[in-house]
């Protein structure tokens, strides 16, 4: 793939929260990939989605409440591993899950996953991932079926089949994510995970025990029937991608096909919720 990136650097005071906020923001106009660091954050999009006035509409830009200065270029999609694993740490979830890069060491923790996100998003960093990681930790997923939708790196439904779900789909609208998917599922020598690029169009006559989509508000409010009509019942439906303040919207919109709140997870004022289908 040649694709062009538009690489922002963005310095940021006070950096929280308003660092999280930039992330959101920028994600509901295109960007893709986020790289935070000690004095902000870094942010792609595709030159093909990139225009001059795109950050027009990033309202925090705007707020007297912080400073943000940035600076752009235009980055070859191919230079991303070495800016990625200049920045990119090991982490560690609950002590059970590892999530690292094939040039860390093995820490033998009981889940071990190993990643190359590129350009895709969900290297465990970011608190929705980490939240998600969490809520299956939890969860009975043996040979149940499962969706990971806007699954990035693949980095959930590799986890879901480490935990024994058995089929897995993974599906994501970029082509980058889609291809990195498929190369982060065969080098945890996963064996239940099919990968496809798309949107929620692919889920036409298509039932889950449980589904995990962790994408941004406004396409969860806009897919949610879709997702409630593939679960199956007494199903899970693992939400994230959005803030503690979107809760009550999310909740409005998911009560209206039959699903109870059961499980709530912040991190930083990000939120991941667990819902159940009535039998």
């Amino acid at each position: 793939m040649d694709n062009i990136y538009i690489e922002y650097i963005f310095e940021i005071s006070p950096k929280e929260p308003a660092t999280e906020i930039l992330i959101a923001e920028l994600g509901d106009v295109g960007f893709e990939s986020f790289v935070e660091n000690e004095n902000g954050v870094t942010a792609y999009i595709q030159k093909n989605d990139w225009k001059e006035t795109i950050l027009d509409a990033i309202f925090i830009l705007k707020s007297a409440d912080f400073t943000i200065n940035f600076e752009q270029k235009e980055i070859e999609q191919t230079n991303w591993n070495a800016e990625w694993e200049k920045n990119f740490n090991q982490i560690q979830v609950d002590d059970l899950v590892s999530i690292r890069a094939p040039f860390h060491e093995n820490p033998q923790l009981k889940y071990d996953i190993v990643i190359e996100p590129k350009m895709s998003f969900g290297t465990g960093h970011h608190e929705t991932t980490h939240m998600m990681v969490q809520h299956l930790i939890n969860l009975d997923v043996a040979d149940k079926k499962v969706l990971d939708m806007g699954c990035g790196t693949g980095i959930l439904a590799i986890f879901a089949e480490m935990k024994g779900a058995n089929p897995i789909d993974a599906i994501d609208i970029d082509a980058w994510c889609y291809e990195n998917s498929v190369e982060n599922v065969t080098r945890n020598g996963c064996k239940n995970i099919s990968v496809f690029e798309g949107d929620s169009s692919l889920l036409t006559d298509k039932k889950y025990d449980v589904i995990i989509a962790n994408i941004n508000r406004n396409i969860l409010l806009n897919d949610m029937k879709t997702y409630t009509n593939c679960l199956n019942k007494t199903g899970v439906l693992l939400l994230s991608g959005f803030y503690s303040e979107d809760i009550p919207i999310i909740d409005a919109e998911v009560s209206k096909y039959g699903l109870t709140l059961n499980k709530t997870i912040k991190r930083n004022n990000w939120v991941a919720l667990q819902y159940q289908k009535k039998a």
